[in-house]
């Protein structure tokens, strides 16, 4: 797949998905897109953002390859939003969003909502990370690596 053009120029890859991802309110569109929301209309009406926001941050996420716009219906006028494969790929990192505000946002017993397995009706266990062997990875395993133009990871 076809890479985008980078939205800023820093060498750090978490900086440069915080400058396209990380405010609210194109975090919360693409939560929407996958609870399946294709509409303008109903991505205002879900997140109460003025117009002129969420035109921007629509724009922002169809430029840089995480939305795509279709037709919304046969003779409509109206375009739908939907999540390209690199949108699709941004599934774990709303999981974990999700999972961590569950585990430490909400008192014993307080509502909120809970994503579910469509198979077996269950909640979506919690994400691990695991090394080459399967087996958790913990932050004091791993560290980080420079690379620069041109290197291979």
């Amino acid at each position: 797949m076809a890479t985008a053009a980078p939205v800023n120029d820093q060498p750090c890859p978490v900086a440069r998905s915080v400058d396209l991802i990380g405010d609210r309110w194109s975090l919360l569109i693409v939560r929407d897109a996958f609870d399946g929301m294709r509409r303008f209309s109903d991505f205002q009406r879900s997140l109460g953002v003025a117009r002129n926001i969420l035109s921007d941050r629509l724009k922002k996420l169809v430029d840089a390859g995480v939305l795509e716009t279709e037709a919304a219906a046969e003779g409509s006028a109206y375009q739908a939003y939907v999540l390209t494969p690199r949108g699709q790929s941004l599934f774990p990192v709303v999981l974990a969003l999700r999972q961590w505000g569950e585990s430490n946002l909400f008192k014993p017993g307080e509502a909120h909502s809970l994503l579910l397995d469509k198979a077996t009706g269950q909640p979506v266990p919690p994400l691990r990370v695991l090394d080459a062997q399967g087996h958790e990875l913990r932050p004091a395993q791993t560290w980080v690596r420079k690379l620069d133009a041109g290197d291979e990871a």
